[in-house]
């Protein structure tokens, strides 16, 4: 919470760090969720007996969701604050868990991607309000840090996922007795998820948490500014920041998805190992996030994305031309890579927007859309060559522009001011 350490003066400012924390805990939520929905493609995949591709659709259900909300939330933001939008979008978590109950009992395909859906529009308005309020609590120029260190928790939660859809949801399907029991595995961990969600929310709501008005670099703009008739995408950095975002998502998610499979192509024997291994790769992106913080301190965010980017690519190329540990391991590091490549893309793509922040928020938050259409791509181009490892030209050409964002794509053509 926020807090007076002596009576103010004029060269006081709000202490940050309790909001901070309160709010980089509920990035931990989103990682969980956003993965563990991930884990659900090979469990649907089984149930259904659905090619790569149309399994993928549990991915575009989710991030479709990015592309409905993410507009109306920034309106929303305007309407209620940061504070309320984030309660709402608790609770609107709370409904979509609750959904997988009926989705398992009656082994509804449909049903299963519907739940999914309102999930994912309870995670885009928690994003869409949490990554903007972020990185205005504090100077602009540390912005990229406070992203890297709140999103250091979201990998954490991404991490444990895997793990808990091992343990409690991704089965051998020879070991069950029909379908209908394969479904039902996902019932008590959501409902468990439910729970966890209406308590944090009802939390969240009592607590205090500054208003934006705070910070003056970030204030919204008043009635009758000109500044309101612009269009966002008038900031060339800001719709390629959103391309970069779309690219991002969309190979992250893609390769956290279809890994279970593709290491099982590679020599691994089983669903748990394989959930284990995809654990790693989002644990790497967990300590990439956290020496990202400090490296970030040291250089800057525009060159390390580009270093990372073209990095990823070479790792991507190593595992389609290779085989066994080596392909495994690759991709794996992938998750590393990963890391800092969403906050800087987002805190790189808001830079100088001023007033025109929560426009430029709405509209790179609307780009992870690119969830819901690079995975069935990829797991399209899979079906088509009877390879996973042809799939990853796609990865490879994501990371290569992510790359290009860093060194070029992401300076400032204008600012709010020019």
């Amino acid at each position: 919470m926020a807090t007076r350490s002596t009576p103010p003066t004029a060269s006081d400012s709000p202490s940050y760090v309790g909001p901070f924390i309160t709010v980089a805990a509920l990035f931990f939520i989103f990682g969980f969720i956003t993965n563990l929905n991930m884990a659900l493609v090979p469990h649907l995949k089984s149930i259904f007996d659905l090619p790569y591709a149309w399994a993928m659709l549990a991915e575009s259900a989710f991030f479709l969701a990015y592309f409905v909300f993410s507009a109306p939330t920034s309106k929303l933001i305007e309407t209620i604050g940061y504070k309320k939008t984030m309660v709402v979008s608790l609770f609107i978590q709370v409904v979509g868990c609750l959904m997988f109950i009926p989705a398992a009992k009656m082994v509804s395909f449909p049903l299963f991607l519907t739940a999914i859906f309102v999930v994912g529009a309870g995670i885009t308005a928690l994003q869409t309000s949490a990554n903007p309020y972020v990185a205005i609590l504090g100077p602009e120029h540390s912005a990229p840090v406070r992203l890297t260190l709140a999103q250091a928790l979201n990998s954490l939660g991404g991490s444990i996922a895997p793990l808990i859809a091992g343990a409690y949801i991704l089965t051998d399907p020879e070991k069950m007795v029909s379908k209908s029991a394969i479904a039902d595995t996902v019932r008590g961990p959501y409902l468990a998820i439910a729970g966890g969600l209406l308590i944090l929310g009802i939390a969240v709501m009592f607590m205090h948490l500054p208003h934006v008005a705070q910070t003056q670099t970030f204030r919204p703009a008043k009635e009758g500014d000109p500044i309101l008739s612009r269009s966002i995408f008038q900031y060339r950095h800001t719709v390629l920041g959103a391309v970069g975002i779309f690219l991002y998502v969309g190979v992250e998610v893609g390769l956290a998805s279809i890994a279970v499979n593709y290491f099982k192509t590679q020599g691994v024997d089983s669903a748990k190992t394989a959930s284990f291994l995809v654990s790693l790769y989002w644990f790497g992106a967990l300590i990439g996030r956290l020496l990202g913080s400090w490296i970030l301190t040291k250089f800057k965010s525009n060159m390390l994305l580009s270093i990372f980017g073209f990095t990823a690519a070479a790792m991507i190329l190593v595992s389609m031309f290779t085989s066994g540990p080596v392909a495994i391991w690759t991709l794996v590091l992938c998750g590393f890579f990963n890391s800092i490549m969403f906050p800087n893309i987002f805190a790189l793509g808001i830079k100088g927007l001023g007033p025109m922040t929560s426009k430029g928020s709405g509209l790179i938050m609307t780009a992870v859309v690119g969830g819901a259409i690079v995975p069935p791509l990829i797991g399209y181009v899979a079906d088509k060559s009877g390879s996973i490892q042809y799939s990853f030209v796609i990865p490879a050409l994501c990371y290569l522009f992510i790359a290009y964002y860093g060194l070029w794509g992401s300076k400032p053509t204008r600012t709010v001011t020019a």
